[in-house]
């Protein structure tokens, strides 16, 4: 009976110690997941990490700690923008700006202060280890944003220096070195990068596409051009950037602010296609443009155009002219997600205050309001994370609400993309990126 009893003590005492993310017992309380939101405080004297448990079966949120920082020492690293996984989901990384910049319009570094990519192991309670330093960057530059490829083998940053810069990373492992840099000559405003095999090729292709909304005047010009384009370049296997040919291809769209790639090819199919979604914000509202990549022989894209990854607005011919029309969200979509099944398009808009879901046509890549098409957030939302279904749970979508300093949530249906039963949970004051495990 002592064994037994022994027995019942240690398990009670092994679900205290992980009811953050093990299954004991069988409360429908129980969280089960993970949030991890930057926050960047009042007058940008937060800098730290807020984690949230997630409830897999309702999606609530409840804080556990916004103890661990951004930076080692205070105000010293500029404030936290964006934090991201490795395919393991045991490190963290997150992007610090640096110096924040002086609109002149462009954005102009206006300090000494290097940006950083901080990284943290992820304990096995899910809290963070202290953050160590994986990568300065140029003093006094400005960092505006990051993205890793889908197998962790290449983190991309831009910034307003204007740079690109390719960090080979390796799952599990917090250390970052650097394997390639780019001085552009376009201010960049975001970055997606897409894996693929294109029709009749045997080796899969890694493509970065990057958003221009300004000239770089560092050299005679008008700073005040709006340069409006897409650059898109071939990842080599050793993290070496090539300029694509035709790069970089006019959008017919203001102030491109955001982007997004997809490839709804099945796996070992071509049924589907590389499509790239633009958010812009012009004086009449934000919209999305979409554009397809060249990975087929067909009426309009030739095998030339097929080997150097042409991308083309999405319609019945290569040109402006003809393209599909944009679809209107609402002000300011500055951030982008697709679904895992790659299915649906989110769009956070942030001076609409709300987020708008859309079915891709996986074939064509047109884009159809989902019903409801969107949702109201909190005020000023500025990124989104997606909390994909573990077994049987539910979909959930957050997002980070910088004027209200809350964190809003999501149903999402997987078969419908549709979003409801929202909640809205406070967070620590000012949150900007997140990323879910």
């Amino acid at each position: 009976m002592s064994k037994k009893i022994n027995g019942i003590v240690a398990l009670a005492a092994i679900c205290s110690l992980s009811i953050f993310l093990l299954s004991c017992g069988s409360s429908s309380s129980r969280p089960s997941g993970l949030l991890y939101v930057l926050t960047q405080g009042i007058n940008g004297g937060g800098d730290n990490v807020s984690s949230f448990a997630v409830d897999f079966r309702s999606g609530n949120l409840s804080l556990i700690n916004a103890n661990a920082t951004t930076c080692a020492a205070a105000n010293t690293c500029g404030l936290p923008l964006q934090i991201l996984l490795d395919p393991s989901a045991t490190v963290a990384f997150v992007l610090n700006q640096g110096s924040p910049c002086t609109p002149t319009p462009t954005c102009t570094p206006s300090g000494t202060i290097p940006p950083t990519i901080n990284s943290y192991t992820v304990n096995s309670d899910g809290s963070l280890s202290a953050p160590s330093t994986a990568a300065t960057l140029s003093a006094g530059d400005t960092a505006i944003a990051m993205t890793r490829d889908s197998s962790g083998t290449f983190l991309f940053v831009i910034t307003a220096s204007p740079q690109l810069l390719v960090y080979n990373m390796k799952s599990g492992s917090t250390s970052l070195t650097l394997a390639s840099s780019l001085a552009l000559t376009k201010v960049p405003s975001a970055l997606s990068v897409i894996s693929f095999t294109a029709s009749g090729s045997s080796s899969a292709q890694e493509y970065l596409y990057v958003t221009n909304n300004h000239d770089n005047c560092t050299v005679a010009c008008n700073p005040f051009h709006n340069d409006n384009t897409l650059s898109a370049y071939s990842v080599g296997s050793s993290g070496t950037l090539t300029e694509l040919p035709n790069s970089p291809y006019a959008i017919n769209a203001v102030n491109p602010i955001s982007v997004v790639a997809v490839n709804t090819n099945p796996a070992g199919q071509n049924t589907g296609g590389i499509f790239i979604y633009v958010g812009n914000q012009d004086p009449n509202g934000g919209h999305v443009y979409p554009y397809e990549v060249c990975t087929v022989v067909n009426a309009v894209c030739t095998s030339t155009d097929v080997a150097g990854g042409l991308v083309i607005p999405l319609g019945t011919c290569p040109d402006i002219s003809c393209q599909t029309p944009p679809t209107t969200v609402g002000q300011r979509p500055v951030a982008m997600l697709i679904d895992p099944t790659n299915n649906f398009l989110y769009v956070v808009s942030e001076g609409s205050n709300a987020i708008y879901g859309f079915r891709i046509n996986t074939a064509a890549g047109n884009l159809s309001p989902l019903t409801p098409a969107s949702q109201s957030t909190g005020s000023q939302p500025v990124a989104l994370a997606l909390q994909p279904p573990v077994g049987s749970s539910a979909e959930f979508i957050y997002v980070s609400n910088s004027g209200s300093s809350s964190i809003s949530g999501y149903n999402v249906s997987t078969t419908t993309g549709a979003m409801s039963n929202p909640i809205t949970v406070t967070s620590p004051s000012t949150p900007s990126g997140l990323v879910a495990r």
